[in-house]
């Protein structure tokens, strides 16, 4: 199985190399999340703030698959690490990476593959199944980042009252939307 922008890619563009379409999705996908990122919220009890990105990263994996997907949010990372102003609210540099926030940037690198393996599965493609990838990415990102954001505020405790708790609700709104929006896309393909 396929996942859904090399589809429409190949569809759309089919003389084009595929090291190329490889590389305009990426690079796509790494500028679709730094985008949603500027969409920020911050929260003053938090050095976490709301941010579209895990909604983007969620899209990212689903529609560019495991390898392509994660690569995709690696270069969102290594580019905002070299100065583009990627991250949150047009953040950027080592220390972003190295701060708060860290342990969410680098989860993105993993839930996007393992998203991406779930789609390149199909699961992505019906509103009763795509809830699963999605699930799963969300919780790794959480894994990531409540971890990290623990050995920054040295308590497990406070990172889950200050990078968890406050985030569940926007987060399944994220994750329903995200259901809703991958299968809508797959019947215009079809």
């Amino acid at each position: 199985m396929t996942t859904l922008a090399p589809t429409v890619y190949i569809r759309t563009f089919p003389h084009v190399a595929g090291w190329l379409r490889d590389l305009i999705l990426i690079l796509l996908g790494a500028l679709f999340v730094a985008a949603l990122a500027q969409v920020e919220i911050p929260l003053p009890f938090t050095p976490v703030p709301i941010t579209g990105q895990t909604f983007g990263v969620l899209l990212v994996g689903a529609a560019l698959g495991s390898k392509r997907g994660a690569i995709s949010l690696a270069s969102y990372l290594a580019l905002g690490v070299f100065g583009l102003p990627f991250f949150a609210g047009g953040a950027h540099g080592l220390d972003i990476v190295t701060g708060a926030t860290g342990g969410y940037l680098i989860g993105f690198v993993l839930s996007a593959f393992v998203i991406g393996l779930l789609a390149e599965r199909g699961l992505e493609r019906s509103i009763r199944t795509s809830l699963i990838p999605f699930f799963v990415g969300t919780i790794l990102i959480y894994i990531c980042g409540v971890t990290w954001l623990s050995i920054v505020l040295g308590s497990f405790s406070k990172a889950i009252a200050a990078g968890l708790i406050p985030f569940l609700l926007g987060d399944a709104i994220k994750l329903i939307a995200a259901s809703l929006v991958l299968p809508g896309a797959w019947k215009l393909v079809k």
